[in-house]
């Protein structure tokens, strides 16, 4: 049934005309909280609909920003994050702690390795999988949440409650020596802190001394463009270009090294895959171009847009593209985008499929079946937890001997895991690594896990020989 109500004509008006087509919008707007039948929460409306809708015609990265999402990007800037301080293995169904750091409030709650949290706030992690587990946990960071929790040798469910806590959260995740006298640095994010924590990291693996770096921006999203021009600086020449930015409603503009920039001159590899983007793109991008670093593993994202940040009314704000970065050779790290207002502008801009070309392709091993099972299964956690139960200390050189691999293969047939003989064979090397990786997480400490992890990642074991090459040729 129709019911006809006063006409309302809304004529289309010219392309330039703003002040109509905004009384349209308006007109519109009216009709839509006067006579729906349900009534439209203004925020709802706006916040969710007219805005965001406005802003899909653009590109992908040109975003509003409610109330709560421009509080979390400001925290962001400022690299402070509201948490519990532990860091955990999420499996299908499972958490288990492997580290909690001194001061939070995970360790201050008694929390330790090991304990595998069964509920977060009443809800059973055991119902869910991975990414509902993850988006639970990190939604669980801005309130006070309850966690019961499975000790090692208690049959009594422990009860938790922590209060969460504004902390500092490093972008550089890791740092030690991956062979004699050449460093490894993790960088997960670029804050407003990452360039002086590299170069702090630099230090303390042996600063000027050092015999090369492997500089690891796989994943690692991008974040705050001053950040990576510290980056970039720390390994070019004073007056090097390291990016340049054009675009349509501002002049070309070209960011230098500073003169009075020191460094450092050993040879460095950065490490780059499909999730590398934006301020990783520009590091690497500037090594390559300049000669500076062999870049190592899979084409980056494609991320060159510069986003300008304007705070609006009511603590809401807008990021919009407004330019584009180019390397110092003046590649377009952006690759095209369709179906948007910059289609067009990007359709010729990126040779293939933009983003950074490594040097030397190579790509992480695929996993056997046997080894699949292992890791959907959370086994190599779950041994190593019960391991360290029994002897109660493990040393940072500890080792895993035949014996306990025979243990292990014990605890996976009662787990209904039986591999034949030539599948245990063949994937032996990876089981005595990654069972090793698991107790030292646990045992001594999530860094000296990961120093285990590298020992069988082929990128990084072919950056370090390629700059064995680059040192002795030297």
């Amino acid at each position: 049934m129709l019911t006809w109500l006063p006409a309302l004509f809304l004529l289309a008006a010219p392309a330039g005309d703003i002040d109509a087509n905004i009384k349209h919008f308006i007109d519109v707007f009216a009709l839509m909280e006067k006579y729906s039948a349900d009534p439209v929460p203004l925020d709802k409306a706006f916040y969710q609909g007219a805005i965001p809708g406005m802003l899909k015609r653009l590109d992908p990265h040109s975003v509003f920003f409610d109330p709560g999402q421009f509080d979390q990007l400001k925290e962001m800037e400022k690299s402070v994050r509201k948490g519990f301080g532990s860091v955990v293995s999420i499996l299908p169904g499972r958490v288990i702690v492997l580290q909690t750091l001194p001061g939070t409030p995970s360790a201050k709650s008694g929390m330790g390795p090991g304990d595998e949290i069964l509920a977060l706030n009443n809800i059973d992690l055991g119902r869910l999988q991975m990414d509902q587990i993850i988006g639970l946990l990190t939604e669980s960071r801005q309130n006070t949440v309850n966690l019961v929790v499975r000790r090692p040798g208690n049959t009594r469910l422990l009860n938790f409650t922590l209060i969460p806590e504004e902390m500092q959260s490093p972008s550089v995740e890791r740092v030690f020596l991956a062979r004699p006298n050449v460093g490894y640095i993790r960088v997960g994010s670029f804050d407003s802190n990452t360039g002086t924590e590299i170069a702090l990291a630099i230090e303390k693996l042996g600063g000027a001394s050092l015999q090369g770096l492997v500089l690891d921006l796989r994943n690692n999203p991008g974040g705050v463009m001053t950040a990576a021009l510290h980056t970039a600086s720390l390994f070019l020449k004073p007056g090097d270009k390291i990016v340049s930015v054009r675009g349509r409603t501002s002049e070309a503009k070209e960011i230098d090294v500073p003169k009075e920039a020191r460094a450092y001159t050993f040879p460095v590899a950065v490490l780059i895959n499909a999730k590398s983007a934006s301020a990783s793109e520009i590091v690497a991008g500037a090594l390559q171009d300049l000669h500076r670093a062999i870049i190592v593993g899979e084409a980056s994202f494609g991320k060159g847009l510069v986003q300008s940040v304007y705070p609006l009314a009511q603590n809401t704000g807008l990021a919009l593209t407004t330019a584009f970065y180019y390397t110092p050779s003046g590649r377009s790290i952006q690759r095209p985008l369709r179906g948007g207002q910059l289609d067009e502008a990007t359709a010729n801009m990126a040779e293939g499929h933009g983003g950074i070309k490594p040097d030397l392709v190579v790509y992480p091993n695929p996993q056997s079946r046997l080894a699949m099972v292992i890791e959907a299964t959370g086994s190599l956690p779950a041994f190593a937890t019960d391991y360290i139960q029994k002897v109660k200390k493990i040393a940072p050189d500890f080792d895993v001997a035949p014996a306990l691999l025979d243990e292990l293969q014990g605890f996976l047939a009662a787990r209904n895991i039986r591999p034949s003989i030539a599948d245990w064979s063949r994937d032996q090397g990876w089981i005595r690594s990654r069972l090793k990786q698991e107790i030292l997480n646990q045992g001594v400490g999530v860094e000296k896990g990961d120093e285990i992890e590298i020992q069988r990642d082929p990128v990084v074991q072919r950056a370090l020989d390629e700059m064995a090459k680059q040192t002795h040729a030297d």
